[in-house]
This record gives structure tokens, sequence and C-alpha cells, in this order.
């Protein structure tokens, strides 16, 4: 591909203006100055990028670009340098708006697909005619360009490797968006997560020279104003009022259909010829799906130097001290010895040719014991089979009871069933949700507590967790949220990461949770009703982890059918429920198999 229609001549009469200088801002504010390019793409439109480059550099240094949805910067602010081991080898650090953000050019479009029929341009062309431009224009590069980004810009580091542009050496997709319906930030497993989706199109996705919506939500807690909003029709009527044309789109797309699949980008991820490093996080309540799935769609297509980095992290929380998330503590700073160890040694290698090892294909925390291994695969060969059976009382038995039986509970989306314990003060989603102590779900009547006996030994789970779910309901859909804990001892003589008097003993901690919309059970293109009263399996996976049950632990299997507001209501009628009103929302009651030929049971995977 060449860039036969962006004359040199043309790129290097864009202005390249020197800014005022930089107010200190970081540690290294007086270290850079920066460069403005107004970079034309190949349909006309010029994207505003942002370069910084080391003052009195006298050799070539490599480029590390990050595109994004947020703001590229301003001379005025100084130059953001997220990893001080870059910035002390003097890369140059470059920053631009996508189209139709900040102050570039054109249209915004949310996930923007791959072209096809009469469209000429995409991502991956603006990060090719961006990459073509840059070798060109910034100064004392060494024609090496990475691409880094985190959860949006992630998204455009993902898709920038794709038809790579020769000078893109090294892509670092981290927390990535990657798929808006089956597991990130929009939608998991068909369910619409609809508090950070309003909440984000709130302000995101007001058009360019569009009104931002009043949205009051008074005092308040989110519970409440999504409980007293009601059916989904009523947030736009009410509060969108049509200011924001996204969210109409986004919810009337209730399957999983070409809209989706076009802005997918796992099914996209190919012809990549650079290295790839992408980073998640264990408690990402936003984009942990994206990292493991983005990984494994570069092992299918072949993608050579293919690796995943999975810590102990919130979203983004890699670029934090990460020691702690939550009250659970991890023995180490965890986000600085990936910054040091994998992150800036893969960019050194592969943009400066430093002789350096790359990182191992599979670098994965281990929670529970707090360590770091080192997998040659992700997740790992020779793993075998183990599963816990939900049996009758709550007990959580190691082989399936031989007679069938059922525990039930009723399901009121009028009251649905909350994902924090805070849940009548809580205004907004909270980072570290996904780590939280469960306690307080069982004492709730719609929810089953299900708990193994006390560990004799350690007991370790490595990779995928498959739930199997055998269920009976009064209506003809229901959700699932099925949640792994693991429950410390009474006696344990942890202490909480946020208060150092108070004790972790019977602590539940969420090691993996997930919702799914059962109406999908078979296909997310084509739902199917539940037949009343009719026992159905409903299998589905929750993402990979790496944990250790120690010894005096309990596993702990939670069920129920709400995690409101996180995820909207299902009014337990099989329709769609983008066009449900008030009026659909019904009581139902759920029944749990358990035993027999119907035995209810989660699947985890362990090392031989």
């Amino acid at each position: 591909m060449k860039l036969a229609f962006i004359t040199l001549a043309t790129l290097l009469s864009v202005s390249a203006v020197m800014a005022q200088q930089v107010r200190p801002a970081s540690p290294f504010a007086d270290q850079y100055e920066p460069h403005e390019y107004n970079i034309p793409m190949r349909d006309g439109v010029k994207l505003y990028t942002l370069a910084w480059v080391p003052k009195g550099a006298t050799g070539k240094e490599p480029m590390i670009m990050e595109r994004t949805c947020y703001g590229a910067g301003s001379p005025t602010q100084g130059v953001r340098v997220r990893n001080k081991w870059m910035g002390d080898a003097k890369y140059i650090f470059v920053f631009q708006d996508v189209r139709g953000k900040g102050k570039s050019e054109g249209d915004f479009v949310n996930v923007r697909p791959l072209k096809s029929g009469t469209e000429t341009i995409d991502e991956t062309t603006d990060t090719w005619d961006t990459c073509e431009a840059l070798t060109k224009l910034v100064p004392n590069n060494n024609g090496n360009i990475g691409l880094w980004g985190i959860s949006y810009p992630g998204f455009y580091a993902g898709i920038g490797a794709i038809h790579t542009h020769p000078a893109l050496k090294a892509v670092s997709p981290q927390a990535p968006v990657s798929d808006w319906f089956i597991g990130d930030d929009c939608h998991h497993n068909g369910a619409l997560y609809l508090q950070e989706s309003f909440d984000f199109s709130s302000g995101f996705d007001v058009p360019r020279g569009g009104t931002r919506p009043v949205v009051s939500k008074g005092d308040k807690s989110a519970y409440q104003f999504y409980l007293d909003a009601g059916a989904l029709p009523n947030l736009d009527k009410n509060y969108y009022k049509g200011l924001i044309p996204y969210w109409n789109e986004l919810i009337s797309h209730d399957t999983y259909d070409q809209y989706w699949k076009d802005r997918s980008l796992p099914r996209h991820f190919s012809d990549v010829k650079c290295a790839v490093l992408t980073v998640g996080g264990f408690f990402d309540k936003e984009d942990m799906w994206g990292a493991l799935n983005l990984f494994q769609a570069g092992q299918k297509s072949h993608v050579r130097d293919n690796f995943i980095v999975m810590g102990p992290w919130l979203h983004g929380g890699f670029t934090r001290t990460g020691d702690v998330l939550g009250e659970v503590k991890f023995g180490a700073p965890t986000g600085d010895w990936y910054k040091e160890k994998i992150e800036f040694p893969f960019f050194e290698r592969y943009l400066n040719g430093k002789d350096v090892k790359a990182p191992a294909k599979a670098t994965v925390f281990e929670t529970g014991v707090n360590q770091w291994h080192e997998f040659a695969e992700w997740p790992p060969r020779g793993l075998r089979a183990s599963s816990v059976f939900l049996g009758t009382g709550g007990q959580l038995l190691s082989k399936p009871d031989a007679a069938g039986s059922e525990t039930s509970y009723v399901n009121d989306p009028l009251h649905p069933t909350p994902y924090l314990w805070d849940y009548e003060n809580s205004k907004r989603s909270p980072g570290d949700w996904l780590i939280y102590d469960q306690r307080f779900a069982e004492k709730r009547s719609d929810v089953l507590t299900y708990r193994s006996a006390p560990m004799a030994t350690n007991f370790q789970i490595v990779g995928k967790i498959d739930a199997n779910m055998f269920i009976k309901t009064t209506g003809t859909d229901c959700d699932l949220v099925v949640k792994v804990i693991d429950e410390y001892p009474a006696d344990s003589t942890e202490t909480s990461a946020t208060d150092a008097t108070k004790s972790m003993a019977n602590f539940q901690m969420m090691v993996r949770s997930d919702i799914f919309r059962c109406k999908f059970r078979e296909s997310f293109e084509m739902p199917k009703p539940i037949v009343p009263g009719q026992v159905t399996k409903v299998a589905f996976k929750l993402n990979e982890t790496i944990h250790m049950f120690k010894k005096g632990h309990r596993i702990m299997i939670q069920v129920q059918s709400n995690w409101f507001p996180i995820a909207d209501r299902n009014p337990n009628k099989f329709m769609k429920i983008q066009d449900a009103l008030d009026s659909d929302f019904q009581k139902a009651t759920i029944s749990i198999e358990q035993g027999g030929k119907s035995a209810s049971n989660v699947t985890f995977w362990t090392i031989k």
C-alpha cells in the first residue's frame, strides 16, 4: 500500500508549530518540546496530532503513539509519560485525536467497523496514513512506531495493527474495547450493561455541535434512579430526548447481528505483521473479555510475536502501583513490576532493536497466593476438568447427588437484586467492585448460596470456568448471574488493605462472575424462549483466571437473576427488552436443579 495520494511535499507543508514553554506537569515536562501537526488522511480529512520530542536529542528515537477519542492534549498541558522507563529512554510520545473528536476533522463513529462497500476509510487506513506521515514529519525519529492505548484507545491500538504499516513494529492493546455485545462495556452475554452505558453516553456520545442532555438524578442512588426510570424506552423519552442518537442505536441492536459483528475487533484481527502485547486485568469491570479474547484471536490468526499479560488489576490498573485492590493485598507493586519488566523491554526489543528477551507467551498473576507465572500458552495445555456440583441445603459437592432436587427463589424485577452491598447510597459503579465482599448477597432471599467444606489442601484453578446450569422458571426468559467466591476461614489472620484493624475472617472474595441472558442459550443471533416449567440447560463461560483456594478456605457459588443496576432488568418475559413497557415486568419463580440427570455444576480446570 502506498500513499500516492499524499505527496511528501504535501506532508512537509503541514504546519509543525512549536508551542510556548511547557508548564511543569510531570518529571519530564522540561525535557520535551511539542510539535503540532494536522495530518491529511486519504479522503482529505485532517487529524490533529501532537508529538513530544526530547529536547537536544542527538540520535534517532522511536515513536510511541496513542490514538484517542478522549483528547490528544495540547502543548500547554505538557507531555504525558505513563512509563517512566520509556521517558528516561527518550522515546518520542505521539497523541492523535481520532476523526470527529478533539481537534480532528471528520465525523466520529463508535467502534468504527472496517471499511466495506463504497467506504474508503476506516481506523486501519487512518493508522496507516498517520504512520506514513509521522516517519517523515517528526524530527529525530528512528523510523519505528509503537501503538498503544487503554480501553477505547486500546481498540484503536488493536485495529491499527490490522494491515500493518511497515513502520509499525509493536502494538499494545491494553484493556481494549473489543466486542460490545458479547463481553465488553455495553453488554455481557446479551444483557445490557445499563448503568455504565447510560452514564457514558450522557457525555461522550453527544454529537459534535449538539446539545448535551440534562440528566438530573437528584440525590438518588444509581439503584433508585434506574429503578424509578422504569423500562428502557423511558430513558430516551424522559432524559436524552433524542439528543444522543447513538443510545437508541446501541439498544436497538438487541441480538448479535451484523452491526455488532462488523464492530468486533477479535473477529477481524488478522493480517497483523507486528509484535502484539495485549494487557488486561482479572478484575476489570469493563474490558477483561476484550484482553483475553483479542489475544486468542491473535493466536488463531498466527500473529508470530503475540503475548498477553493478565494481572490483578481493575480497568487500567497496571498504570498504578498495583499492590492492593479493594480490601485484598497482592504483596508487591504489580503495576510497577509490569511496566519495568515487561512493557518497557517489549518496546525496547521491537522499537529500539535492543537485545532483550521477549516476554513469555503468557504472563499471568495468580491471586490467592500472589505470584506471577509464565506459560508457553494461555490457557496452558494439559489441564484437567474438576467440577463442583450444587447440592441440597446449599452444599457444594465434588460429586452430584444421586437423586434430583431443586432450590427456588422469586425474582422480582420491581425489587431487583443489587450488585453492591451499599446500593442504597452508591451513585457510580466502583472501579474495583469485581473483588468486593459478597456477604451482603447471602442474606437475600433472591440469591442462592452453595459452599464447599473447608479445603483440605490448596486447590488451584487455571483458565476458563464453565457454568452448567439446569433451571426451571415460570416465565419465558430470565437472566442468570453465577459468581465464584473464595470464602476466607473464620480464623483468618489476614487484615484488610483498607483498614489494618479489620479482620478478613469470613471475607467472601469474588473471584469470577458474569451475567447471562438465557434466551441466548443456544445462539446470540437467534434468541429462543424458555418453556415455562420445563427443565432447561443454560451453559456459558466465565472469563478465565488463575486463583488458589488455600487450605482452610471454602469455594462458594452464588446464583441470582439480577445484577442491578449494572445490568438492565429482565422482565422474565421473552421479548425485545428494549421495547418493554413498565407493565411487562413480572415476578418469576426460578428453580435451580440439583443432582440426578440435571445436576447444575461449575467446571474448573486445573494443572495435572
